[in-house]
């Protein structure tokens, strides 16, 4: 007894143990900590990842700042190069506010290292400096966005005007111009005596003339210096001058040649303040263009020309925006001074101007001019009043300027003038829509009336409906009210016009619109059947039969039948009549004739032209193979057989393979039988778990194969084996077959010569045997007449079909797959485990015995 016990634990232990074994899958190991660095490029929690290279505010290299910084040379007839401003590199001159960086925020720009963008947050924070440095960055950001709505900045400071304010060093010599240092004087004299004397002004202010000596010219105008140089000239050269000798006889004549560069400072509130080194014809326009115009607080209305500590020329560059006229632009000499003072009154604008920008106005200058500035109204401006806001000592307060205020109101530093649209409405619209000619909006002015309203838009349409019009009214309160008219009695004159409003919107209805579109049909033997076709009155039954092209051949033209629906339909009754047929015998020559049916249709008939039951076209069948005469024949009974069609061809050829002779036949399904042939296939499928069934989509009109006894039909024939013959039949009769072709799961799939007396298994030999996944239990065999037999089964015995020639032998694919090391485990487990349990069993009963 203890023997039992012992041997039960045992085997429960083992068992016990085994499934442990089976079960047991190792997993993942998880981390227990997070790791202590992150990878490169992700930002912690909590810091934002800001690249170093995009600094708010960082400003930009101005254009030109890329010049050379070579000295303008003051050679007449080359073009001069430019000077370099205050901030440029290679120049010794001083600026402020200019800075040689590069922009570093610019798109497309690599971003800092991933280090420097994780800690950009924490330096800012940690360093007072660079803290200072972003809050000055977001001043100059914000400089530069004023400056640019300043009215005047993008002339002085776009790069593609660099060129256009440079001063002409190829004209004539001007007038008043004052001849200094450096400056090349060309003298010619002609005439009587000729002579030539290049000449350049030493730093002393002489020029040097052989014969002549020194002549001081300098500080003097180019007329003046003639008049000196002429008078020296004349002790040698006497026919210069009219004298006791005699008349003039001789001339001269004074040009300038190279000319010298002047050193001009810009101070004040400029762009770029500093020191400029230009030629000598330059205006005071071409150094302000230098020096980029004022800055944000500088003044475009008073830029001051100081020359020998006064004040020699003021100019207002308004002038030159609006107008084109240079006022006051001198030019300039050695060591004069531009300054730039501040603004008196900024006034900014926006709205419905020509120019949205903040300009500059004088002391006592009125909305009338500001408006001029801004370039005037645009087309949709509200012109009857424009809204100011100003500051006050306390706080801001809104001002309301009416048209007749604008030459009087003052402007102050400060002011924002808002200019409004129009509102988006009219104010003498009226509008009709409907059954009238010309349907549209018009003006009230010119029709005040609706009769004047209705003949502006030319009148009514014959299909107008008169006797309930609409009026769709707007009132006062922006409520919609709609008013009902008998436009009949008002076109009469039996009530009075209606006196329109603005924005009145007259509906006048169409019959057309108020009738319910009705139609006709004719279906069946008629050349073109109508399924829909608008109803036309007064059509007759043979109106509609011609529209369709007339009658077929098949037609049965004495039972052509009209259906018409009843309007009068007793719902109480259970064999009420619900529609009206008419039958009619209608001649097929549908010319008017006395004869014809007059029949008129009304809306919604359907006409139906029957096929006659004793036409019946010609149906035809083929034969193709081994038969003496192979082609297609007529089928001429409706119990035209297998056997007729065969005598028909001549019979069978020496060669014929009747076994193999099959029978092809387009199956015509309808929609429903081909959801139901695919559900089914699908199912067949699904239930299909050791095996895999290949769902092919039935198709409409797909030909299918049938297998037959050909043998038995022509042994028998009219048997039942012997089928009747439908129209697109085709027998198809092979030549004696010697192969066997093998295919599915094998593991060559070949065609190998027929054999009698070889098995099913012999040919699954030849190719190659059976794979791993082939489900031999349902491989199965397609003759060459289409029919097929499968492997049948036998207690532990597979019985495989018959092979004969010209069949197939397929093998299907079976679903299971193999084995993985866990399920075979467990299955050793679980019989191991059953077979200890019946062994502890039987040793329990017989130790009970």
């Amino acid at each position: 007894m203890q023997f039992i016990h012992k041997t039960i634990l045992g085997t429960l232990l083992v068992c016990t143990s085994l499934n442990a074994v089976a079960q047991v899958i190792q997993a993942p190991s998880a981390p227990t900590t997070a790791p202590s660095t992150l990878p490169a490029g992700v930002p912690r929690p909590g810091q934002t990842q800001a690249p170093a290279s995009q600094i708010p505010g960082q400003t930009g290299t101005s254009p030109r700042s890329q010049q050379s910084g070579a000295t303008q040379q003051g050679t007449r007839g080359t073009t001069g190069t430019t000077q370099q401003g205050p901030g440029q590199q290679g120049t010794n001159q001083q600026g402020r506010g200019v800075t040689g960086q590069t922009s570093n925020n610019q798109p497309g720009q690599q971003n800092a290292p991933d280090g420097q963008s994780a800690n950009a947050t924490d330096d800012l924070l940690s360093d007072p400096d660079s803290l200072q440095s972003q809050q000055d960055r977001l001043r100059e950001r914000e400089l530069a966005a004023q400056r640019r709505k300043l009215y005047g900045y993008q002339l002085f400071n776009d790069p593609a005007n660099q060129s256009l304010f440079q001063p002409n060093l190829n004209i004539a010599t001007p007038k008043g111009y004052v001849v200094g240092p450096n400056d090349e004087l060309n003298i010619n004299i002609y005439g009587f005596s000729e002579a030539t004397y290049p000449t350049t002004v030493n730093p002393d202010g002489f020029i040097y003339i052989p014969r002549v000596g020194p002549i001081h010219v300098s500080g003097l105008t180019i007329e003046q210096a003639r008049s000196r140089i002429l008078d020296r000239l004349s002790k040698i050269y006497v026919g210069l001058k009219s004298g006791p000798y005699g008349p003039a006889n001789t001339y001269m004549v004074v040009t300038l040649g190279d000319i010298r560069s002047i050193r001009v400072t810009v101070t004040g509130e400029a762009i770029r303040p500093g020191t400029y080194t230009v030629s000598s014809l330059s205006t005071a326009l071409n150094v302000i263009y230098q020096a980029g115009g004022p800055n944000e607080i500088g003044s475009f209305r008073s830029v001051q020309v100081i020359r020998n500590n006064r004040v020699v020329a003021t100019l207002d560059l308004y002038d030159l925006l609006v107008t084109g006229i240079q006022r006051n632009d001198i030019r300039l000499q050695d060591n004069d001074n531009v300054r730039f003072s501040t603004f008196k009154n900024h006034v900014e604008i926006n709205g419905s101007t020509r120019r949205n920008n903040i300009f500059e106005l004088l002391p006592g200058e009125t909305m009338s001019r500001l408006l001029e500035l801004a370039g005037g109204f645009t087309s949709n401006a509200y012109k009857a009043r424009v809204k100011v806001t100003r500051f006050t000592n306390r706080e801001l307060k809104v001002i309301d300027v009416v048209e007749s205020d604008f030459p009087t109101f003052a402007l102050t530093d400060g002011d924002q003038v808002v200019v409004e649209a129009v509102l988006a409405r009219y104010e003498n619209q009226v509008g009709i829509q409907g059954a009238v000619f010309r349907p549209g909006v018009y003006s009230l002015d010119q029709n005040k009336t609706l009769k004047q309203l209705i003949t502006s838009a030319e009148g009514l349409k014959g299909e107008a409906f008169t006797g309930r019009i609409q009026i769709v009214r707007t009132r006062e309160d922006m409520a919609i009210e709609n008013i009902s008219l008998n436009l009949t009695n008002i076109m009469n004159g039996t009530e009075p016009d209606i006196e329109l409003k603005r924005e009145d919107q007259v509906i006048i209805p169409s019959r057309f619109e108020m009738a319910e579109f009705a139609n006709i049909s004719i279906v069946g033997e008629v050349i073109t059947p109508i399924e829909s076709t608008p109803y036309v009155a007064n059509m007759t039954l043979e109106d509609l039969i011609l529209r369709a092209g007339g009658l077929k051949e098949s037609a049965a033209a004495a039972q052509i039948e009209v259906v018409r629906r009843k309007k009068d339909v007793d719902i109480t009754s259970k064999t009420a009549q619900v529609s009206e047929i008419f039958r009619f015998n209608v001649d097929r020559d549908l010319s008017i004739k006395p004869t014809d049916s007059k029949f008129a249709l009304f809306p919604y008939d359907q006409v139906i032209v029957r096929r006659s039951p004793n036409y019946q076209e010609q149906t035809f069948v083929n034969v193709d193979g081994e038969v003496l005469i192979p082609g297609e024949y007529p089928i001429i009974t409706k119990d035209q057989r297998i056997s007729d069609l065969v005598k028909m061809a001549g019979g069978l050829s020496p060669f014929a393979y009747v076994e193999g002779a099959t029978l092809v036949r387009t199956i015509q399904l309808s929609e429903a039988e081909l959801q139901m042939r695919q559900q089914a296939i699908t199912e067949l499928a699904d239930d299909s778990p050791n095996a895999v069934v290949k769902e092919n989509v039935v198709q409409e009109g797909k030909e299918q194969q049938i297998g037959i006894s050909l043998r038995k039909i022509l042994n028998n024939p009219g048997s039942l084996e012997d089928m009747i013959l439908q129209p697109g039949d085709i027998l198809r009769i092979p030549k004696q077959l010697e192969t066997v072709r093998v295919g599915g799961e094998v593991l060559s799939p070949t065609t190998a010569k027929y054999r009698r007396g070889q098995s099913f298994q012999d040919y699954i030999s030849q190719a190659g045997g059976f794979t791993s996944r082939s489900a031999r239990k349902r491989a199965y065999v397609v003759y060459a007449n289409g029919s097929a037999d499968r492997t049948r089964r036998f207690a532990f015995f597979n019985v495989y079909p018959r092979v004969e020639p010209g069949s197939e032998i397929i093998v299907p694919q079976s679903t299971k797959g193999e084995l993985t090391p866990l399920q075979i485990i467990q299955s050793t487990t679980g019989i191991v485990g059953s077979v200890m349990t019946l062994i502890t069993a039987v040793l329990a009963f017989r130790a009970l015995r």
